[in-house]
């Protein structure tokens, strides 16, 4: 598949954009483990448009995340055009705009799937953005606001009439936040609608190759988009890659692996924040998601999400290994929540 002047060979497998997730260290992981495509954290239009220097610094990119996407969100066409512009000065492969996030400080704005409610403006929005950028556009949606209320294909059909070059659809309602089954159902209607030419991208609790390879199959879709499955997990793009190739199942991680991909995302994130204390809070969703169903575990997973220090981190750490080092951890039956 292509946006834009991007080639993407085999079916791609992109890390969905996630708030306080998809910062440096854990795009880091993603990529070594087999990610094809990367997004920053979604950055507010009225925080670019105000040169908020925190919001910012989630645009700054590295070498390794190519080829890369900055999201954006926002409900003001005027500063939705200019934030596309100052994100356009960060030199990303290409802007994604967020016409999918569900949560209430969002949409109660009238930004992310909120924008669902009013397509016209959702395409107009869109077609300003891509006038006002040289980089390719796309978007990432979902199927609607509510269970009565899916037009999905309108959008798709809206969106590529606006000029985007690739769509990424959530198979959840709006109304659905993160509750309940990922419906591809409507995704491959999308992707089997001849009037649509652009890639989509299908996204919804992918959590094993398996899986990965039955939703493909069943919709045809042009690419893959992980999220909520790989934190805690990285490895997850290396066995849907696997099972994509190969068709067999790439073994589980003993405990010792994993803390060896936890140790090296948190120095990377230590190193990258220069601050201890920060860098920690900020992998504490990661900690809570790396050590699944091991036995006795609830006191040092306790302690894990309350150390505050990289030594006392460490300590931990070779404490887990010592009690469940050769343990094979299983994240397929592992909550998405």
């Amino acid at each position: 598949m292509k946006i834009g002047n991007i080639e993407l060979k085999n079916t791609p497998l992109f890390l969905a954009p996630m708030e306080d997730v998809t910062y440096q260290s854990f795009r880091w992981m993603c990529k070594k483990f087999g990610a094809d495509v990367m997004y920053t954290e979604f950055v507010s239009s009225e925080a670019l448009v105000r040169n908020i220097e925190k919001t910012k610094q989630k645009m700054h990119l590295f070498d390794f995340d190519r080829p890369v996407g900055i999201q954006i969100y926002g409900h003001n066409i005027d500063s939705m055009v200019r934030a596309a512009q100052v994100a356009e000065e960060s030199d990303p492969d290409f802007i994604d705009i967020n016409f999918g996030c569900p949560m209430k400080k969002i949409v109660r704005h009238g930004a992310g799937a909120a924008m669902l409610k009013d397509l016209s403006k959702m395409q107009q929005m869109t077609a300003e953005i891509v006038k006002a950028v040289k980089v390719p556009v796309t978007a990432k949606t979902r199927l609607g606001w509510t269970a009565n209320n899916q037009p999905i294909m309108e959008v798709a059909e809206r969106l590529q009439d606006a000029g985007i070059q690739a769509l990424a659809i959530h198979g959840r309602t709006r109304e659905q936040l993160y509750t309940g089954e990922a419906d591809w159902t409507l995704i491959g209607e999308v992707k089997n609608n001849p009037r649509i030419k652009i890639p989509i991208i299908g996204n919804g609790d992918i959590n094993s190759g398996e899986k990965a390879k039955a939703l493909l199959d069943a919709t045809s879709v042009d690419a893959l988009m992980i999220g909520r499955g790989a934190i805690g997990r990285p490895w997850l793009f290396r066995e849907v890659r696997h099972f994509l190739d190969t068709g067999v199942i790439f073994p589980q991680p003993i405990v010792e692996e994993v803390v060896d991909v936890l140790k090296e995302q948190l120095k990377m994130n230590l190193e990258w924040r220069n601050d201890e204390r920060v860098g920690i809070l900020m992998m504490r969703r990661h900690f809570a998601k790396y050590f699944p169903g091991l036995p006795n575990f609830r006191e040092l997973k306790i302690k894990l999400l309350r150390a505050e220090t990289n030594d006392e981190v460490h300590r931990i750490l070779e404490q887990i290994v010592e009690e469940y080092g050769n343990y094979q951890l299983d994240f397929t039956t592992a909550s998405l929540k």
